[in-house]
């Protein structure tokens, strides 16, 4: 056993401009004539999908360009948001917290941020009308693009403030580091948001440290460095930090060179609020029951373990106590 059906299958980090159908952006390039570096479908796939481990974290990141490449318009990026809903029923997903970049989406083609973003929910909702998948949004700030840019895409997504879940900061952590975004996450703060932060994947603890106490980081996301610093593991546990883990990820963008050593076995012995996510599926070319399947067969987790990562989804999910007993009835109900 890897899935507990009891439980809801919970996936809180992911990508949805990181889970753009290579088919997608096959027929969005074609219907809006965008110059493509092959003339075959199946030569494209190396373009945006990982084949083997990349160097680091910004090799990865590569992978993303030609998916936001093709949004030439804002119904491109209402579509991607109506089938990333698909892809989580699919996946057999119950509830997902879907992030994303407007900046990003924006930049080729030089839409407006905030328009980006309504379309993002438009696609989100027209999504949830045909498929029984309980979402929810987190805006992205991208830090590889500077401060700058990263207010302007804050004032995006604070024009939609009611329709977003919780802000994430995303990018390259070494040359944009946490400190150069505190006035960013005060106005997260002083717009009752969220907050979760990439921390701890390409630096260490001291990342980590600097997304709780300066950024006000509720969880932290990929956080793998972290357990290089026994005191902030204990920080982390006392004062309910959590961490969303996503071990082919971590593994495909070198973060983590050998799977059978990734710490969120670490976390979880630690009593650290620990759980499974996918990141970025269609790049990645996985699903979140692969992760559950990899997490007991290479890492080592046990079904308690399992269980127990399936319990953290669902405790650290941002819900409110009345989503969550819901989303627990659903499941129970389907499972008479």
């Amino acid at each position: 056993m890897t899935i507990n059906s009891t439980l809801p299958l919970i996936d809180l980090h992911r990508h949805l401009d990181g889970n753009i159908r290579p088919k997608t952006i096959w027929e969005l390039a074609k219907n809006n004539n965008i110059a493509l570096p092959v003339t075959e479908f199946e030569q494209f796939i190396p373009y945006v999908q990982i084949i083997k481990s990349e160097p680091d974290l910004v090799s990865f990141l590569k992978k993303l360009d030609w998916g936001v490449a093709v949004l030439s318009n804002l119904d491109c990026c209402k579509r991607i948001a109506f089938e990333n809903v698909e892809d989580v029923f699919n996946a057999g997903i119950d509830y997902a917290e879907l992030r994303f970049s407007p900046y990003y989406m924006s930049m080729t083609h030089n839409l407006p941020i905030a328009d980006v973003v309504a379309a993002v929910i438009d696609g989100i909702k027209e999504g949830m009308k045909k498929y029984p998948v309980s979402i929810k949004l987190i805006g992205i700030l991208s830090r590889s693009f500077g401060v700058e840019t990263c207010q302007k895409e804050l004032d995006g997504l604070l024009a939609h403030k009611n329709d977003l879940i919780a802000i994430d900061l995303a990018g390259d952590e070494y040359g944009f580091p946490g400190e150069l975004f505190i006035d960013h996450f005060k106005q997260v703060s002083d717009a009752n948001l969220h907050i979760t932060i990439h921390a701890g994947e390409a630096r260490g603890p001291e990342s980590v440290w600097q997304a709780i106490k300066d950024l006000r980081a509720e969880r932290i996301g990929h956080g793998v460095k972290s357990y290089l610093d026994e005191s902030l593991l204990d920080y982390m546990r006392e004062n309910n930090i959590a961490i969303e883990s996503c071990l082919t990820s971590n593994f495909q963008t070198g973060t983590v060179t050998d799977l059978t050593k990734h710490p969120v076995k670490q976390f979880l012995d630690h009593g650290i609020t620990a759980c499974l996510n996918t990141d970025d599926p269609a790049v990645e070319g996985i699903e979140l029951k692969h992760e559950y399947s990899i997490a007991k067969d290479i890492v080592g987790l046990s079904n308690e373990e399992l269980t127990r990562s399936q319990e953290n989804a669902l405790k650290m999910a941002f819900m409110s106590d009345s989503e969550k007993q819901q989303l627990i009835n659903k499941v129970l109900q389907r499972a008479q």
